[in-house]
């Protein structure tokens, strides 16, 4: 009796088991008529051609993007590069996916028609005749910024139709009156116009105005902490023009200087500390030859306490801000008030050695650039102080593997010469191993 109970219920397991494997062992196939052609993936939002061939819009639209105007299945050229979305087997697809549910296919969700390019142009008409009615124009701009956030197609169409440079204009026209009325709506022109960067020429030379420098200045030491982001956004952005009289513009302000160095000395998030100091390596930082601007930029920063800043964010930060913060100080070590606020300074060269060979090529190049300049010049106004530390710290071993591994032409002649210095004060260095620098085979 038991064993006949057993057997029973041996045999019903394997048939659950059985069935259970002939259930997973099912393949759930997708109706072709809704994969895209292109990707052979489910459909999510459905667009019919002139050709009557229906594709995926993402898809499709990379198509033409790419500068085709044939049909990928017929060949045959387009009439007309807009495709239509076809609601009828959107539908079918939706209805499709609820019914499979079980088998963990999710309902696709109704896409959002997107923005033509005349409604983009009519929107950018209405804003451009509505600068001068604060409530308006951030009605409108609001509507601009939601559509652009919509989806990646409607931002490429509205950049591709000037909105930039209406965006700008604006800004430049609420910038010339700055009061608790309209700061509002500047903020929010200021937001839109971060959604659409890099900007072009044109509208950097527009935000490049004194009046809309001034309003962003305004934002970086008034506003809220997303304008303050903003402000720091659009502001590098500006000055990657290298044009020397933004620069000259910017230092005549109050509160400039002291704005972008109080984004580095508090954060707000990384990318706003990157985009913090991208801003400053713009300003101190000269595209060919040094000028006046460049100059008194490094000498202010140097005066705000920017070398001790960054010497402090350099003992402990991630790698992207560490290459940007050590540029920012070979800049700033260019001029004399620099080099002498970077040699007073204690944790200066230990960071500066530590960060040799460590972080990466960038960082190791910035790095020599700065010792080479506080080193050769300090060498000649205090004896050599820094050069005898650096020893201590194993800087010789490091530009020596430096060298032997491969650097850059300009890296290479300075570690040569920091070498040279180095040697010289050898015997000053309590922990340094006795090298004979002359009597090395390879060539400096």
């Amino acid at each position: 009796m038991i064993s006949t109970w057993r057997k029973r219920r041996t045999e019903r397991r394997v048939a659950k088991r059985g069935l259970m494997e002939d259930i997973t062992s099912m393949e759930l196939v997708i109706p072709r008529n809704f994969t895209c052609p292109i990707s052979l993936d489910l459909m999510k939002d459905p667009v019919t051609l002139s050709t009557g061939i229906t594709y995926d819009r993402e898809n499709i639209e990379k198509w033409i993007e790419a500068g085709n105007q044939t049909c990928p299945i017929t060949n045959q050229t387009l009439r007309n590069g807009e495709p239509i979305p076809n609601h009828s087997i959107r539908k079918m697809i939706q209805q499709w996916c609820v019914e499979n549910k079980d088998h963990g296919i999710e309902r696709i969700q109704t896409p959002r028609i997107p923005v033509t390019s005349s409604e983009v142009v009519e929107l950018l008409a209405k804003i451009s005749k509505a600068m001068h009615d604060s409530e308006l124009c951030r009605e409108l701009v609001s509507k601009v910024k939601k559509l652009v956030n919509e989806s990646e197609r409607n931002k490429r169409c509205f950049v591709t139709n000037g909105t930039a440079h209406v965006l700008s204009a604006a800004f430049v026209a609420f910038s010339e009156e700055i009061n608790m009325k309209n700061a509002s709506t500047g903020e929010l022109i200021l937001s839109t116009l971060t959604t659409i960067l890099p900007l072009d020429g044109e509208s950097k030379s527009n935000l490049g105005s004194i009046s809309s420098l001034g309003c962003m200045v305004w934002f970086l030491n008034n506003g809220s902490l997303s304008s303050r982001r903003n402000a720091v956004f659009l502001l590098k952005d500006i000055l990657k023009m290298e044009e020397q009289d933004k620069i000259e513009i910017l230092l005549g302000m109050d509160g400039a200087l002291e704005g972008l160095v109080k984004l580095v000395k508090e954060p707000i998030c990384p990318t706003t500390t990157k985009a913090s100091l991208l801003a400053i390596y713009h300003m101190v930082n000269p595209s060919h030859s040094s000028s006046f601007a460049n100059k008194k930029a490094q000498s202010r920063f140097a005066d705000v306490g920017l070398v001790e800043l960054l010497v402090e964010m350099l003992v402990d930060c991630e790698k992207s801000i560490c290459e940007k913060a050590l540029g920012v100080l070979d800049g700033i070590c260019r001029s004399i008030e620099g080099r002498k606020r970077a040699y007073s300074y204690a944790l200066t060269v230990p960071v500066l050695v530590k960060k040799l060979l460590r972080v990466s090529d960038l960082a190791t190049e910035f790095s020599v650039s700065i010792i080479w300049k506080i080193g050769k010049n300090e060498n000649r106004e205090n004896g050599g102080d820094v050069l005898v530390e650096a020893l201590k710290l194993g800087a010789f071993q490091k530009l020596l593997l430096l060298l032997q591994v491969g650097c850059s032409d300009t890296t290479k002649e300075k570690a040569s010469e920091l070498l040279k210095l180095l040697n010289v004060h050898r015997d000053r260095a309590e922990c340094v191993d006795s090298l004979d620098f002359k009597s090395l085979k390879r060539p400096f």
